[in-house]
């Protein structure tokens, strides 16, 4: 089959990163991977959740939202509907949950670091350029407190990043765009950090169970992808 876009089975969609979009947050960057386009913003509060006092760590929140206009059709805001979007929920609580792992609380100290991550324009693959991006925030932010003098060494254990496979009459790929990803036998999501160890695979069967083959062959892509988001995270953090 030739892909929607003409790339290769095991290529990435154009991705970017722009640091510094937004002027008020501590770390914040617009990422792009190719039509999908999110708002991923980092900002520090002095203080942490009542389960957590006296324990001498830090926490990190995180909530994701889709714009009305995101989409061809308009997506109903959560305070018009009286209630917070299910799927919205999943994907917050699963950001919250990665950056969790490879950020040491015990040195972030009793402060908490809130994410949000806002989809300005959706073409398939928002939970994971969500991620990508989420991370690179948490990083600028994280840089601003050591040199501020506010924490001794940054708080990071890995670096980390997140993206799409699926298997499209017959084939396997990686980083699904949306005409894919709605046609898609089989989807998965797929957060590692850079040495290989995997935080959350979230894999389905949408119309057909996969093989243990065609497994290993989507584990292999997102491995691929993922370093190399990794890769690009590392220079745009290096940029000055």
């Amino acid at each position: 089959m030739q892909r929607y876009d003409k790339r290769k089975y095991d290529e990435l969609r154009n991705i970017k990163i722009t640091k510094d979009y937004t002027k008020h947050a501590d770390g914040s960057v617009l990422i792009e991977f190719g039509d999908t386009k999110v708002i991923c913003t980092a900002m520090v509060e002095e203080k942490i959740p009542i389960f957590l006092k006296g324990q001498g760590k830090g926490w990190i929140t995180s909530e994701y939202r889709m714009l009305p206009s995101s989409t061809v059709t308009r997506k109903i805001r959560d305070s018009s509907k009286g209630k917070v979007d299910g799927r919205n929920m999943e994907i917050q609580r699963l950001i919250g949950r990665t950056l969790r792992s490879i950020i040491n609380l015990e040195k972030l100290g009793e402060r908490t670091l809130w994410v949000d991550c806002d989809v300005i324009q959706a073409d398939g693959g928002t939970r994971t350029a969500s991620i990508t991006g989420a991370f690179v925030a948490i990083m600028i932010a994280v840089k601003k407190l050591k040199d501020a003098g506010r924490i001794k060494e940054l708080p990071l254990d890995h670096f980390v990043a997140a993206v799409s496979v699926g298997v499209v009459q017959g084939q396997p790929l990686l980083d699904l765009c949306y005409e894919e990803d709605s046609k898609a036998e089989v989807d998965m999501n797929v957060v590692m950090t850079e040495t290989g160890q995997y935080v959350e695979i979230q894999g389905t069967g949408e119309a057909r169970p996969m093989s243990k083959e065609e497994l290993s062959t989507l584990l292999t892509y997102a491995e691929k992808g993922i370093m190399e988001l990794i890769n690009l995270q590392r220079k745009t953090l290096m940029e000055q």
